[in-house]
């Protein structure tokens, strides 16, 4: 039965290409006002799912329901889509671009054009607004698009690898924007490779590998699975480490030692245990990067499909 308090719901959803899946018997579910990591190599199938999600393709098996309706096109009017194939209508002044797009969403002309006047200065682009597309560099022209993307204030909001072409400042304005419109109970999600912005803002994840889901749900939860390491520097009778609860492997130099913690246990656990009984002059924990558990995850997806 579909989650109403669910913003996308995939629910065995096939779509094949010359009878190749694109994407495989895919459930997902991703909650309202959160943001959500689309991830995977090239090829995986992650554009092809987008592009049902905003009801562009049809699937061919399963279904898709977005924002509580199961025809997306339905509600497309509060979608906005970034795709990954990017294209202005070159010969158009910015100003006008946006404009046309903003009516597209149905918004009045006054309006349309006083939104578009405010993005374009949120953007630092308010002093380009009267020159035409083919005069903005490929990080500008990623800014229009963003604009035009944003500009009726989408419930839903898919974006496809927005961060390219875009510089180090670029890249933090867009990451604010993003961050912005999860305080205001828009639902993000995002496809992108760049895997640093996904684990600083994604609140949940999809890895998607060769048309298949691999992993899916919360990051802190991902992560909760992983082993994860502790370095600390100590005084007292380090032999005391060997009886440490949740600690899978020691390696005790003596005045300084390296414990690699079981999937779920906590590191603020194992400190307090440590300071009871040694005197703790450091102590540092390295995580899992998502970057590690996306390539630990597909090798492993591999390995599975090889062994079969």
């Amino acid at each position: 039965m579909p989650d109403a308090s669910a913003a996308v719901e995939f629910s065995g959803v096939c779509k094949y290409f010359d009878r190749n899946p694109a994407v495989d018997n895919l459930n997902v579910q991703i909650p309202t006002g959160c943001i959500y990591g689309y991830l995977g190599p090239n090829g995986a199938g992650k554009t092809t799912s987008l592009r049902m999600m905003t009801g562009i393709l049809q699937p061919d098996a399963g279904s898709v329901q977005v924002l509580g309706n199961t025809n997306p096109a339905l509600v497309k009017s509060s979608i906005g889509y970034l795709p990954e194939e990017k294209g202005l209508y070159k010969k158009m002044r910015l100003i006008d671009l946006v404009v046309y797009f903003a009516r597209l969403k149905s918004l009045s002309r006054n309006d349309a054009r006083h939104k578009a006047q405010d993005m374009l200065q949120k953007f630092g682009l308010a002093d380009r607004a009267m020159d035409k597309c083919e005069t903005l560099s490929k990080g500008l022209g990623q800014k229009v698009q963003i604009i035009a993307t944003l500009i009726h204030e989408p419930e839903l909001i898919v974006l496809d690898e927005p961060f390219s072409g875009l510089d180090p400042v670029n890249v933090e304005l867009v990451r604010n924007t993003i961050l912005e419109l999860k305080e205001k109970h828009h639902t993000v999600i995002l496809s992108t490779h760049v895997m640093e912005q996904a684990e600083q803002i994604c609140d949940a994840i999809l890895l998607i590998n060769k048309g298949k889901q691999v992993l899916s749900g919360p990051l802190s939860e991902i992560r909760g699975k992983q082993t994860r390491n502790i370095s600390i520097d100590y005084d007292g009778d380090g032999s005391i480490l060997r009886n440490i609860p949740g600690v899978e492997r020691i390696n005790d130099a003596g005045k300084h030692a390296e414990l690699t913690l079981m999937p779920g246990t906590s590191s603020q656990d194992v400190l307090k245990l440590l300071s009871d009984v040694l005197y703790i002059r450091r102590f540092d924990t390295s995580e899992t990067s998502l970057h590690d558990i996306f390539i630990q995850a597909i090798e492993s997806e591999t390995e599975s499909e090889t062994n079969d």
